[in-house]
Order: C-alpha cells, then structure tokens, then sequence
C-alpha cells in the first residue's frame, strides 16, 4: 500500500467523504459495531488494542475532518498502527510531531466505560517502507500488557485474530463504541503484506472503515499472542476477498529501536 494513496482504509471515511457520501464525523450518535460480521470483545479482553481519534484534520482546501484508526500496544508508551493514518494534506505519510490532535483510548472494549486510558499522542515514526507507524504516547501505560511483535516469517494457512473499532458496513458507516473481533487465515504472503480472508465467524468477516492499523495477532497453543501483520487496505465491506495487510516480523527490529 502506497502510504500516499488517500484512498486507503481510514481516509475513505474520513478525508474522501465524497467518495462515500456521509459525513466524516466521529460523534455519530446510535449504537455501532467494528469489523463487519465480528464479535463483541468482553471486557477484560485484548486490552492492547487501540482506538485512535483524530480532531480536525487539515485538507487541501483549508477545510477540515475528523477521523480514526485502530492500533495496538507494542510498548508501554508507543502504538503501531497504519502508516497512512497520519499525513499531511497531499496525502502523503509524515512523521514528527503528530499533526494533527489525536487521543489513544486502550484498555476497554466500550468506549462509555471508564476502565483503559485516554492518553495524547504526542509523537509519529513510519516506517521507512511499509504503511506502518508507531505512535508515541503522551504518558506511558503500565499496566496493560504490549502484543508481543512476531519474529518468525508468516504462512499461509495459519489462523489469525484481529480487533478493531471500524465500522461494520461500508454502507451508512458508523464509528464503533464497542471493539470487535473476528479470525482470519492468511491466503498468501507476498513480500512485505500478508493477504488474509475472512474465516470465524463467517467466510466475510472483514476489516472496514476506521481499521486502518488493527492487529493481527497470532494466538499460540500456551496462551500468548504475537503480532503478526497490521491492518492497511482492503475491499469494501462486509467482503470474502482479500484484505491487505503489513507484515510485522520485517520491521520487528525497527520497533524494538524505536520504543527503546
């Protein structure tokens, strides 16, 4: 995915609004899921697992929107998430000061509960070559666990599980409140993005608006988890194609650096 494409799974929500015909504001009133065809994460669950909120975001034309991404913890003050959720006004991709006022909410699977945190994001790194970013926290988070970042190659066939705070339809998309999850199996590997499918609970569990950045983490027999590959672009949903996704054992030592 090519970090300057405005098309790209969080910018059709927000900074393409005439491309969908709906508002790109994140206040939405009535009750929204993420991931077409997901589940309810239980409180408690996936604690790692990132909304990010962005507030007024610069276009061209001097007029602004709001948008989102998801992410996940990898360190205690730093997110990753998709590379193309922070960019400056041609679309391109920026790192620096984040540009634009951005909150990460983490720790609940509801956004009215009180549980998780509300922390500033103060900082963005992309990677060099990937639609990739970290995010720095204003404050670190001590006491939810990161998602450990793979270091073995991905393959075909292994089953994946994924949260987000996306919309569950490309049609009258709505925000999420509640963070939702479904699995997926990697169709095949093609250098730096792993193609994944929808598999649990439906062959068209898809990632969807404002699931630029979701993890997908592999879930191993003894209980831990690792992060596998990172939401980027896809299909409109709920679809059974192929979603884009980034590969995370390839920046694996990038990350370690950065959130050193």
């Amino acid at each position: 995915m090519n970090g300057s494409s405005v098309l790209a799974r969080v910018l059709r929500a927000g900074g393409a609004t005439a491309l969908l015909g709906l508002s790109a504001v994140l206040t939405v009133p009535g009750a929204a899921r993420a991931v077409a065809n997901g589940t309810d994460v239980a409180e408690g669950q996936y604690r790692f697992a990132t909304k990010l909120t962005m507030t007024d975001i610069p276009r061209a034309d001097g007029t602004t929107y709001d948008s989102a991404c998801s992410g996940a913890l990898v360190a205690p003050q730093w997110v990753i998430t998709a590379g193309h959720c922070f960019h400056n006004t041609s679309g391109a991709r920026v790192s620096g000061a984040a540009p634009y006022a951005t909150t990460a909410t983490l720790g609940r699977a509801d956004l009215s509960a009180a549980t998780g945190h509300v922390v500033d994001v103060v900082e963005v790194r992309q990677a060099s070559r990937q639609d990739v970013a970290l995010v720095k926290l204003a404050t670190p988070v001590t006491d939810i666990a990161p998602l450990p970042v793979s270091t073995t190659a991905p393959r075909t066939g292994t089953i994946l599980r994924m949260t987000g705070w996306g919309a569950t339809s490309s049609v009258d998309a709505t925000p999420a409140t509640h963070l939702q999850t479904g699995q997926f199996k990697i169709n095949r590997v093609a250098g730096s993005t792993v193609l994944v499918v929808g598999y649990a609970p439906a062959a068209n569990t898809s990632a969807c608006l404002w699931d630029s950045g979701a993890p997908y983490f592999v879930q191993n027999a003894d209980g831990t988890e690792a992060l596998v590959s990172v939401e980027s672009d896809g299909p409109a949903c709920p679809h059974s194609q192929e979603e884009t996704t980034e590969r995370a054992d390839r920046l694996a030592d990038w990350i370690h650096q950065t959130a050193a």
